[in-house]
Formats: C-alpha cells, sequence, structure tokens
C-alpha cells in the first residue's frame, strides 16, 4: 500500500480509520459531496513541483523560463494558477487561447503549437498578442505572410525541428522527434526555410527568434535530448555565419515521465533539469554560441501526481478460472489512455485503504467497448458495490481526451489546498449533451 500511495498527491495518507485522505480532505467525503467520477486536484503538489523546475533553470547562467504544457489539462483555475506562480502556457489552439485570455494569462507569454493550425487559429493567436508561433512547416509560414500583411510590428517566430533523434516512452503514439514524425521541419529542410524568413521580403512581418524541438512524451532520459539540441545548435552555426543571425531562444520542448505504476522507477525531474542546463551550456560553448534564452515546456511531470480519480464500485464479475472485473462508473469517456496507450494505472479503495489486499482484479468501465478496461490487473481488497475506488496519477491527458461516449458526462473537478475544496469544473448536465443540437429548445 505505501509504493501505491507514493503516486498520489504529495500531502496523502491513510488515517486510522483506513480511509485515504488528501491533507485533512476525505477522498471518500469528497466523492459523497461531488458525485463520481470525480477529478481532485491537490494545488500544493502542482505548486512544489513548479518550484522544482524553477529552482533547477535557476542554474542556467543565461536567461530561462518555464511553460505549462496545456493540453495536459487546461481550465480557468489551473491557467490562472500557473499564471500566479509566473508559469506561461503552451497553447495549440484557438480553444486553448480563450481560455487562458478569460483566465487573464498575458499573451506575450503564450506559445503557438501545431502540425495544422488553421486559419482561426493563426487569426485568434495574432489578435490575442501571443508571443511565438512555434512554426511548423512551409504552409504554415506563408499562411502568416497573408496574415500579417501590413502590421507595424514583426511577429515572433519559431521553427519546429524534427532531429531524427527517438527517446524512450511507453508507446510509439508518444514519440515525436523521429523523421516519420507528423510534426515539425525535417533537420536538412530547417536552413533553407530559415534562409527564406531571413533574406526574402516577403517575410518582412515574420521575426525569427528560435529554434523548438521536441522529442516526445512520458520519456525518462535527458540523453536523446542533448543530441537533438547540438543539432539545432549545428544549424543556427551555420546561419549565424551565413546570415548573421542570432538564436535568441532555445526551447527543448518538455515530456518528461512521471511514475504511474508502483513498479515504475523514481522520475525526479531536477535531475532531467540539470542536465539539461548543463548540455545547453556546453553545447554553446563549444560552438561558440551565446547562451540563448531557455525555455522548458513540461505538462505531465507538473500536474499529473496531483491529480486523483475517484470512481463509485458498481459491480463485481467472477469469470470461473478467469478474471474478476470490478466495474466502476467511469473509464473511457474520462480516460482514453489505457485504450489509447495501454497506459499503466493502479488504485485504491479510498474507504478501506488499510486493509490487505488479497484479489487481484480487473477494473472495467461502464462503456460499450471491450477495451474499457482502466486497470488489467491491480491489487485490492474484495471490493464490493458502493466502495470508493482511487486511481492516482490521473491530472494529465485523461479530462484533456475526454468525450462524451455513450452520452457520458464529464466529470467535475475540484481544487483542494489548505484552505479547503473548491469545485473548479461542475459535472456535466444531460441539458449540455443537446446544448449545441439546432432546435433542441
Amino acid at each position: 500500500m505505501n509504493r501505491k500511495l507514493s503516486l498520489f498527491p504529495l500531502n496523502s495518507s491513510v488515517n486510522a480509520s483506513g480511509r485515504l485522505m488528501f491533507g485533512k480532505h476525505s477522498a471518500v467525503h469528497l466523492a459523497r459531496l461531488f458525485g463520481t467520477p470525480l477529478y481532485v486536484y491537490d494545488i500544493g503538489t502542482i505548486r512544489h513541483n513548479i518550484k522544482v523546475y524553477q529552482a533547477s533553470l535557476q542554474k542556467y547562467a543565461g536567461e530561462a523560463q518555464l511553460t505549462y504544457a496545456s493540453k495536459a489539462f487546461l481550465c480557468l483555475a489551473l491557467a490562472r494558477l500557473m499564471t500566479e506562480e509566473n508559469v506561461g502556457l503552451d497553447v495549440s489552439s484557438a480553444g486553448e487561447i480563450f481560455i487562458a485570455e478569460r483566465a487573464g494569462a498575458p499573451a506575450a507569454n503564450m506559445h503557438l503549437h501545431g502540425n495544422n493550425k488553421s486559419w482561426r487559429d493563426l487569426e485568434a493567436a495574432l489578435q490575442a498578442g501571443v508571443g511565438r508561433f512555434v512554426a511548423d512547416n512551409p504552409t504554415e509560414l506563408e499562411r502568416l505572410v497573408q496574415l500579417t500583411a501590413g502590421r507595424p510590428q514583426p511577429v515572433d517566430i519559431w521553427l519546429r525541428v524534427t532531429p531524427d533523434v527517438r527517446v524512450e516512452t511507453h508507446h510509439r503514439f508518444t514519440v515525436t522527434g523521429t523523421a516519420d514524425s507528423k510534426f515539425g521541419l525535417p533537420l536538412a529542410q530547417v536552413e533553407t526555410v530559415a534562409a527564406q524568413i531571413l533574406t526574402d521580403p516577403r517575410f518582412e512581418t515574420l521575426r525569427l527568434t528560435g529554434l523548438h524541438v521536441h522529442l516526445g512524451s512520458h520519456f525518462h532520459d535527458v540523453e536523446p535530448v542533448a543530441v537533438a539540441i547540438e543539432r539545432l545548435l549545428v544549424v543556427a552555426n551555420s546561419l549565424r555565419e551565413k546570415y548573421g543571425w542570432h538564436l535568441a531562444e532555445l526551447c527543448p520542448g518538455g515530456g518528461w515521465g512521471v511514475p504511474y505504476h508502483p513498479t515504475d522507477p523514481p522520475m525526479p525531474p531536477a535531475p532531467f533539469v540539470t542536465g539539461l542546463v548543463a548540455a545547453v551550456e556546453q553545447l554553446c560553448a563549444a560552438n561558440r554560441l551565446p547562451l540563448p534564452k531557455l525555455i522548458l515546456e513540461p505538462g505531465r511531470s507538473l500536474v499529473a501526481q496531483a491529480g486523483v480519480a475517484l470512481y463509485t464500485v458498481g459491480s463485481r464479475k467472477t469469470i470461473p478460472n478467469g478474471r474478476t472485473y470490478v466495474s466502476v462508473d467511469g473509464g473511457l469517456a474520462d480516460n482514453p489512455r489505457p485504450a489509447l496507450y495501454q497506459a499503466r494505472y493502479t488504485a485504491l479503495l479510498a474507504n478501506r485503504a488499510a486493509e490487505p489486499e488479497t484479489e487481484t482484479v480487473a477494473v472495467a468501465g461502464p462503456f460499450c467497448e471491450s477495451g474499457d478496461i482502466l486497470i488489467d490487473e491491480v491489487q485490492l481488497p474484495p471490493a464490493q458495490p458502493g466502495d470508493v475506488l482511487a486511481a492516482p496519477v490521473a491530472g494529465a491527458y485523461q479530462l484533456s481526451m475526454s468525450s462524451n461516449y455513450n452520452a457520458a458526462l464529464r466529470p467535475a473537478v475540484v481544487f483542494l489546498d489548505e484552505n479547503g475544496v473548491k469545485l473548479v469544473q461542475r459535472r456535466e448536465t444531460v441539458e449540455d449533451l443537446i446544448r449545441r443540437d439546432v432546435g433542441s429548445n
């Protein structure tokens, strides 16, 4: 149980009554108060993770900035929290820009990603004053040239580079830096595209300020990132020699992993950031380049451990000479990661967390798919209808990828801290399901 508990928010414990606690807040009480499925975020854990990153970045001899990859999970309350902590936002759509703006996040501290940004995305970013456009391909640059024609001030551009460097992640779908990736400019094309921006008068409204790379999501080795940075700096050096260009900003992306399962190794971010900082400093010195501003954009490693999904057990099914299924009231619709990526999770019974875990079961959701299995295998006390199941490391890439499959209602979200409990997203209602339908009223 202790190994499982280490995956929960930092203030988690089991009290004398055997109930899972987040600080002074009972998981069972929260489930009863707000209903299930329920997503609980511990704000103290998020703030702690931000401080770890920021303290590590302070060791960089140049200027540095921490940015949150909002695709991991974004709502008004979380965008406000990041702004309070001086964390920028990586956004990837007009929708994410809208949420960030409504939360009061400074657009100058945002940068816009995407391999196929629509006209609407680009227009929204320009209107908001988004600080950086991470250009993914020549088509996007042509669109920006058209949209920025006549602007008195140029917009700042990074080129996203695909350096053909592989990182080990838990699934091939989360690898983004290899030659076959849909993202970014192939390494051999970067200098040609950069030269066009720097020399062609048509591109005078675009100002190339930096290079960007992102190798994947949920990896745990800094060495491939250092290799990718080295390849980018070779390009930067060549552009300096040929065109007098100065690399002002460098973004090695994010993607650092977190433990999801008791058998996963620890993945503290501080050694990753420290190693990254050292690599940038050493490689810039080797290429005789001044230190650029260093921007990191973690998502998962800032918020994943802070989140816990709470479910209610509904039924059991024991197959003779086979598995026992424990079914809960959430699954594929609020967490598609096990179906998409075969992601592994664990769980506790929040109301019986101190009892011996004598039974091995599969945890299934209620949706009409055989692939709706949240956890293939987990040890629990014999679960009964009404028990509250708590699945940790639920803070990233769950709600942001959720759906209304089977007309499911997306869960409520609460934030916890020492001051109390705050509902930040209400549970959807059945009326929400038809709100977009023409003639629904």
